[in-house]
């Protein structure tokens, strides 16, 4: 446990270190490709460490969920993935890069749900296997992974603010910071979609990486 949680901090810290202080000076150095290289194998690299730290760590149980439980992770899981595929299948200005414009147009699909709609899709994944799990393994993750997503969140509006000045002001003012803290609003018809295919999917493969799937059936 003690080597799991040292290769967390490796892969948090990382990508803290890099995302914000490192980064400017690493591309003035390198170059936007030199920097994402870097940035990649970085990630990579601590992230495969946690992996297999996770995977040789003692499955010391904490507590067992109870049985209503799994329904509810699994409805969570779903929005985890509705949120992450409407991330990626439209401008999402709070991605590194986005120029003001994408902020401009203002916010559409999840971004109505949340402005950070990609690190509460890793957010709630940890939340829901760090109580369905259980165990001292599967916390420390999911709290290396809850980090990650919401810390990293809150430095992305500050860099946002300093990068995108009004602009970003804006997409602010028109959304929020936790889901569904304006009220409901519908993610659209292709993260809808594409987020309950995930679901499905990930539902039948998660048995075959050792696990029970999404509703708690082996």
């Amino acid at each position: 446990m003690i080597v799991l949680i040292i290769a967390l901090i490796a892969f948090v810290g990382s990508h803290f270190l890099l995302s914000h202080p490192l980064r400017a000076p690493l591309v003035k150095a390198a170059g936007a490709g030199g920097f994402a290289g870097v940035y990649s194998l970085v990630a990579f690299a601590t992230l495969g460490w946690a992996v297999f730290e996770w995977r040789r760590a003692p499955i010391d149980v904490v507590w067992t969920a109870p049985a209503w439980a799994w329904p509810l992770g699994g409805v969570v899981m779903l929005l985890a993935m509705i949120l992450f595929v409407g991330s990626m299948t439209a401008p999402n200005p709070a991605l590194m890069g986005m120029p003001a414009a994408a902020a401009s147009a203002g916010p559409r699909g999840v971004q109505r749900i949340t402005r950070h709609p990609m690190m509460w899709a890793f957010a709630l994944w940890a939340v829901v296997h760090a109580v369905l799990g259980g165990t001292t393994r599967d916390i420390a993750l999911s709290t290396a992974i809850l980090t990650l997503a919401l810390v990293g969140a809150r430095l992305q509006d500050g860099k946002k603010r300093e990068q995108l000045g009004s602009a970003w002001a804006a997409h602010e003012s028109a959304t929020s910071f936790v889901p569904f803290a304006r009220g409901f609003a519908m993610p659209g018809w292709t993260a809808l979609i594409g987020g309950i295919v995930l679901f499905a999917v990930a539902t039948f493969a998660h048995p075959y990486a050792g696990g029970p799937n999404l509703w708690g059936m082996a």
